[in-house]
């Protein structure tokens, strides 16, 4: 199961909240226990939110004439802040989720900033005191937002280094298992470190303890050890891969996450199919998974198009004046054509022609059939320095300019902002099954790949990770994966 933020994830289930046993309890490395580091967050988390209203609406009534009754009424209406933001669940999603960004956290403080804004528009009314005017109050929601967004997310950087990374007990040693272990390896911002791995009843090694042997990781037990092994790591969430363990022996360790009060997350079975957009449904106390339908209708393809070329639009008009310029820059270095042109596959197998400015000397197609026998992926060219990329091409690729011309693809309606990886097409001739779905959607610029780490990512995982783009598709998926692609640029994780 390809784990990752904005893939699929495991179901997290809140530790119980007995204070007998281990409250309190430090981790093996001396730092927080589960609660207490649950406790710490959102106390840091709620004085972030404090401060952004505050600041925010100060700003906004000094700026607007410096009413000093509205800044005490301001100050006296914070709590009800606090109350409406616990009550869309701002304070709780962090200790369920394995993977959590501020990102995720955009349309839950949208909503809640705008009833807090209506309540305290309706409270300044009430009150004898002079009412906020409509400009004012949109300027301080914008405001509000901004600044909660922001002060949110420096938190969450900040936590893995007052806290210490949370610390993962895994207990399977399946396929699932293995590519989490990997995960968690590859994304330190997730703040997670795996500190033991606890093998099934049947005692048979898996990928992920030859995972767990080459990362250091130590396996700490069998399943019926589970308690002896919280104890002795410190830790502060499970994490049961359903696939190898049968339903009683889970709920037996959920209880004992309970007792010892560590939180705890699932890999349900056949999690291939699930994604993002898995919905939690009950029945008569009956827990059902939602999935999303498997085509997308015909408003939700209008509506991408529209976003498209909204945003395409937008990007090309800063981006005119840098072609140019990298041209000349291109054209300086080596001789050779400044576009580079390639088939690639598209929606439904249409070829079309990508366009990338040229990164490569002119004859690296001629060069490629050499270079693969040094290729650290069978499946495509994935070399650690690769000959043919050029000293402009090199400053190309780890800012992804050489990406810019892609935006007349998506005017064109060839490619989309955001899908699944334009294949070449030897490339697409490997990919079979039902991963074939991931031609359901017109390809993107950006994706699931392209943010989780492109070239760190095998070929195979990159395709199940269009698969399930493909299959959970929202449009708040794309501008949580358009927000996220500046990040993952900058931190060149996968830069080829």
């Amino acid at each position: 199961m390809e784990l990752a933020d904005g893939g699929s994830s495991p179901v997290a289930v809140q530790g119980g909240t007995d204070m007998s046993a281990g409250s309190a309890r430090p981790g093996a490395d001396g730092r927080f226990g589960s609660l207490d580091r649950d406790g710490v967050t959102r106390r840091l988390l709620a004085l972030s939110d404090l401060v952004s209203i505050a600041l925010a609406g100060a700003v906004t009534i000094i700026v607007a004439g410096g009413r000093g009754t509205m800044l005490v009424v301001l100050a006296a209406s914070l709590p009800a802040w606090l109350v409406v933001f616990k009550l869309y669940g701002l304070y709780e999603r962090d200790t369920k989720r394995i993977s959590h960004s501020s990102i995720d956290d955009l349309p839950w403080l949208f909503h809640a900033v705008l009833v807090g804004t209506l309540l305290y528009w309706g409270l300044t009314k009430a009150l004898p005191v002079e009412a906020l005017y409509f400009e004012e109050g949109l300027a301080f929601a914008t405001g509000a937002l901004v600044l909660a967004a922001g002060l949110r997310a420096a938190v969450r950087a900040l936590l893995p280094r007052i806290l210490g990374p949370e610390r993962v007990l895994m207990v399977g040693t399946g396929p699932g298992a293995a590519i989490l272990v990997r995960k968690l390896e590859q994304h330190p911002e997730y703040g997670l470190a795996t500190v033991g791995l606890i093998r099934s009843a049947d005692g048979v090694n898996g990928p992920a303890a030859a995972a767990a042997d080459a990362s250091g990781i130590p396996v700490v037990g069998r399943t019926s050890d589970l308690d002896r092994a919280i104890e002795s790591t410190g830790a502060h969430r499970v994490v049961i891969c359903r696939p190898e363990i049968s339903g009683p022996a889970v709920v037996e360790m959920l209880d004992t996450c309970r007792r010892h009060s560590v939180k705890a997350s699932i890999l349900p079975a056949a999690a291939d199919a699930f994604g993002p957009s898995t919905e939690l449904d009950e029945v008569e106390g009956v827990t059902v998974f939602g999935i999303n339908p498997c085509v997308l209708s015909r408003t939700s393809r209008l509506i991408k198009r529209g976003f498209d070329i909204a945003v395409a639009a937008t990007l090309l008009l800063p981006a005119v004046p840098l072609y140019p310029l990298i041209a000349f820059a291109i054209k300086l270095d080596t001789p050779g054509p400044v576009l580079f042109r390639q088939t690639r596959v598209g929606r439904r197998g249409r070829r079309f022609t990508l366009l990338k400015f040229r990164t490569m000397t002119a004859d690296a197609e001629r060069r490629r059939g050499e270079l693969l026998a040094s290729s650290r992926d069978p499946n495509w060219l994935l070399l650690e320095h690769d000959p043919r990329i050029t000293r402009v091409g090199r400053i190309l690729r780890v800012t992804s300019l050489d990406e810019l011309p892609q935006l007349w693809n998506v005017l064109r309606g060839e490619m989309s902002l955001v899908g699944p990886r334009p294949l070449p097409v030897e490339e697409d001739a490997r990919v079979g099954g039902r991963e074939r779905g991931r031609l359901d959607l017109t390809p993107g610029i950006t994706g699931l790949w392209q943010v989780l780490g492109r070239t760190s990512i095998p070929f195979e995982e990159m395709v199940k990770l269009d698969y399930i783009y493909v299959t959970n598709w929202s449009l708040w998926m794309d501008f949580r994966l358009l927000f996220k692609t500046l990040p993952a640029v900058l931190r060149r994780r996968g830069t080829n």
